[in-house]
């Protein structure tokens, strides 16, 4: 059953994570910040931000406001050094400027969607995250007080059993939240914190950002049109509209502003309803100019009420160049350590996956009945040994067919929840993919086997152990490269275009495979392709696996062409004296694609991240 959502969850914290920390308070300003994006191949580039500025102090829970394209959401990345890519400008914290490494320890990122381990329960979330999150000194004593007074706070600590696919919309949303307040951040971004919860959940959520933002911290969150309640709740708005800045202050002096510019918001309207009409554009252009130059495109603090702020360009912001790109992320806890939680993690999610741990085993135990049955006893058959060499084709096929698109599927989903993580420290890409790897052997050896027995003896293959070796550790290393290949694909295309994609590379492998068309029969011009396809050397290993220094095959029928399988080797254009160059080949393969994998994934996550 989904968990209920309460409406008075939040209390006051008992000060164990949240502490008065006035010395470590955040104030981040920008000055001449301009984000370009490329519009495609040959088709020049568009600023999205135009040299804005503007300042965020502590304890203000600010909301950036504008319509749909206005910046909203490039800004909270740029500010966020979550994107790097064409950002110029200026940006410090606490008037030096700001360096990623240092600025990523006291802050976070929390996007849109809520990306969390579903499988996982509340608790269990939490205290894998303080594992991670918190340093080794720590006692798990003192982690567990963290959480437990972070899940009180934030009204959670009744759903701590909850797996987080049961939680509702707002709870999730606090949840994600709690995550990240573990190692008490003094900055946090969210970017639409509000979008699909109901008007109670916005409530109860903006009151949360409101209150930790009152203990110290810089809460900067983009909002998309918020109800007039929902508006008041802020302390300070920034509101763009096509990059440039129309509005930054209070929520309290948004209707002043207006009215001196002589745009007076009409009577019961809601101001922000009618601040976003004016940033679209609906009542002129013209107005739009007014406000962004009545703002000095964000250097004016006339209306934020603050009045220690210095002036934007009386603040040391230096001398305005390319934002520098250069990190040393260091993480709170040691690489064993991250690969002991992310293990333990998994080992949960294994457990409890239906997909990835009993279907793979169903499906391996429903196609290997399926084959044996259709191919009954052939293996000792001199009269089917053709069919017998379908069927080592075919079990290939359903190796690598199946393992190759349940990665596709799944690794993607994966690596939104590994970006948000990995961009706020929880752990570094190494230890995630080598705790991956580490968790998919066990699976991948149960499946092996059990799918090697039932299809070895149902089809009548020779009962010699070495032979049964063989053909187990053929299908082990293909399942385990094609598994390669699902995270190579699925790491640099989405889910529907890895679909596409996928397919189309099996059909290649399948056509240099030597099966349908004859080795010797492809054009010299294409041969290369048979050194590359995995499935060649897959397939010419299981072939020596049960037909070398085989003896004369019996036959039931009055006559037999191949009961000799040297004939039939010859016929397919296959040799049994190359098992182990098959092997060599098919571990270099796997070598080579899981490094590629690897590569792939790092470059996905970074040029998302811009680390």
């Amino acid at each position: 059953m989904e968990s209920k959502d309460d409406s008075n969850g939040l209390c006051e914290p008992k000060g164990l994570f949240i502490k008065d920390r006035k010395q470590d308070q955040v104030e981040l300003r920008f000055k001449n910040l301009f984000y370009t994006v490329s519009l495609g191949f040959g088709k020049g580039t568009k600023d999205v931000l135009k040299n804005i500025n503007g300042i965020f102090a502590p304890n203000q829970l600010v909301a950036i406001m504008g319509p749909s394209g206005a910046g909203k959401s490039s800004l909270l990345d740029v500010l966020s050094g979550y994107n790097l890519k064409g950002v110029r400008g200026n940006v410090t914290v606490n008037g030096e400027e700001r360096r990623l490494d240092s600025f990523r320890r006291l802050s976070c990122y929390i996007q849109q969607d809520d990306r969390l381990q579903p499988l996982l329960t509340v608790n269990e979330n939490m205290h894998i995250a303080a594992n991670l999150k918190l340093s080794m000194d720590k006692t798990q004593k003192y982690k567990d007080a963290v959480v437990n007074e972070i899940l009180s706070t934030l009204g959670l600590d009744k759903c701590k059993a909850t797996r987080t696919a049961r939680l509702s919309g707002g709870q999730k949303k606090r949840l994600s939240i709690a995550l990240e307040l573990i190692n008490n951040p003094m900055v946090m971004f969210l970017d639409e914190p509000t979008t699909g919860l109901d008007s109670s959940s916005c409530s109860q959520c903006i009151s949360l950002l409101k209150l930790l933002a009152h203990q110290g911290r810089t809460i900067i969150c983009t909002i998309h049109q918020p109800s007039a309640s929902l508006f008041q709740m802020f302390d300070q708005v920034y509101i763009l509209s096509q990059g440039t800045c129309l509005y930054q202050g209070s929520t309290e002096n948004v209707i002043p502003y207006l009215s001196k510019l002589e745009l007076p918001c009409p009577l019961y309207h809601n101001p922000a309803d009618f601040v976003i009409e004016l940033a679209c554009g609906d009542h002129g252009n013209d107005k739009i100019v007014k406000m962004a130059k009545e703002i000095d495109n964000g250097k004016c603090l006339t209306w934020t009420g603050i009045s220690d702020l210095l002036a934007i360009d009386d603040a040391p912001l230096g001398t305005p160049k390319k934002i520098s790109k250069e990190v040393d992320i260091d993480h709170e806890t040691s690489a064993y350590n991250q690969l002991k939680c992310l293990l333990h993690r998994g080992i949960l999610k294994c457990k409890r996956d239906p997909d990835l741990t009993y279907l793979r085993i169903g499906v391996n135990i429903t196609v290997s009945v399926l084959l044996g049955t259709l191919f009954l006893q052939i293996g000792d058959d001199g009269s089917k040994i053709f069919d017998n060499y379908n069927l080592l084709f075919s079990l290939l096929m359903h190796h690598v067919g199946s393992t190759l698109m349940l990665n596709i599927i799944n690794f993607p989903a994966e690596i939104s929840i590994l970006t948000k993580e990995h961009f706020n420290r929880w752990y570094s890409l190494k230890s995630y993919y080598i705790a991956t790897n580490i968790l998919d052997i066990p699976i991948t050896t149960i499946g092996c086997v059990i799918f090697s027995v039932i299809i070895y003896l149902m089809t009548g293959q020779p009962l010699e152990w070495n032979r049964f070796s063989m053909f187990t550790f053929i299908c082990w290393l293909m399942v385990l490269i094609s598994q390669s290949l699902g995270f190579i694909i699925g790491a640099w295309f989405s889910v529907i275009n890895g679909n596409f994609v996928g397919p189309i590379i099996v059909v290649m492998l399948m056509v240099f495979s030597g099966f349908g068309v004859n080795l010797r029969d492809i054009p010299y011009l294409l041969k290369w392709g048979t050194e590359i396809s995995f499935l060649r050397y897959g397939l010419d290993a299981l072939v020596a696996a049960m037909y070398d220094k085989r003896g004369v095959l019996p036959c039931y029928t009055l006559y037999c062409h191949y009961k000799y399988p040297t004939k039939f080797l010859e016929e397919v254009a296959m040799t049994t004296d190359h098992f182990n160059y098959d092997v060599y080949a098919l571990l270099i393969t796997l070598l080579i694609t899981r490094v590629v994998a690897y590569y792939l994934l790092r470059l996905r996550v970074r040029s998302r991240v811009s680390l």
